[in-house]
């Protein structure tokens, strides 16, 4: 077992999404000693549904390279995500939110309202995973239900602040879901399982501007509501 670097509350603390990897690899041990403590997280009934997909070294840049080719080739329009992730309909104070990050994140990067070649650029850099040299896929089977993917969501999550634990970061990433006829192809990916979303693992290159970025979190009146209310 490696030794922890960061205590939880801090691990939670310090957890942001990094869109710079160096490339310092990770040791496979420590990959697995990851995975293997993020499963302790819990699930209905204990049915432990996810399912994790790992490439590195020249099956992570095959992949990478494939995705690309098929973007270039196709554009956006012909590959879709099977599941909707945000709402059809935005309103606030969500619309807000998801507008104030992604101005934020290009301020970083100097990219300007309007520039869409430079915007489309950096988008695409999400399907080299931010050059970590870890490319994490996840997947559940087509039949289970919305529980399993809130089961999903907390290995993720567990996975995340265990990574911190040991000095790593990530990015979740549900970009990947829109290529997943590539990706089922590349990594021999059963039709049976979706493909939920991605994940960049590895060592944060915090010289770049664009991991400066810290995205504001609501206050807790904004979302707690005590039973009974608390005295004034």
């Amino acid at each position: 077992m490696a030794e922890r670097w960061l205590p939880a509350d801090e691990a939670v603390r310090t957890r942001r999404s990094i869109r710079q990897f160096l490339s310092t690899p990770v040791a496979p041990e420590t990959i697995r000693e990851l995975l293997a403590l993020a499963s302790r997280a819990p699930s209905g009934s204990n049915i432990q549904p996810w399912k994790v997909h790992i490439t590195t070294g020249d099956t992570q840049r095959k992949l990478c390279h494939a995705i690309l080719d098929a973007l270039e080739r196709d554009g956006h329009d012909k590959h879709k995500r099977e599941w909707n992730y945000y709402p059809q309909q935005w309103r606030e104070p969500f619309l807000g939110r998801r507008r104030k990050i992604g101005w934020d994140l290009y301020g970083l990067m100097g990219i300007a309202k309007g520039d869409y070649e430079a915007a489309e650029h950096y988008r695409r850099r999400n399907y080299v995973f931010f050059d970590a040299p870890v490319g994490l896929i996840f997947t559940l089977d087509q039949d289970l239900e919305i529980g399993s993917w809130l089961d999903l969501g907390i290995y993720l999550g567990s996975l995340m602040i265990a990574a911190r634990g040991l000095g790593l970061d990530t990015c979740p990433q549900a970009a990947f879901a829109d290529f997943h006829r590539i990706i089922r192809e590349n990594l021999a990916i059963p039709q049976e399982q979706i493909i939920v979303c991605g994940m960049a693992l590895g060592y944060a290159d915090n010289s770049a501007a664009v991991n400066q970025l810290v995205t504001e979190r609501a206050p807790l009146e904004a979302f707690a509501v005590f039973h009974p209310a608390e005295p004034t």
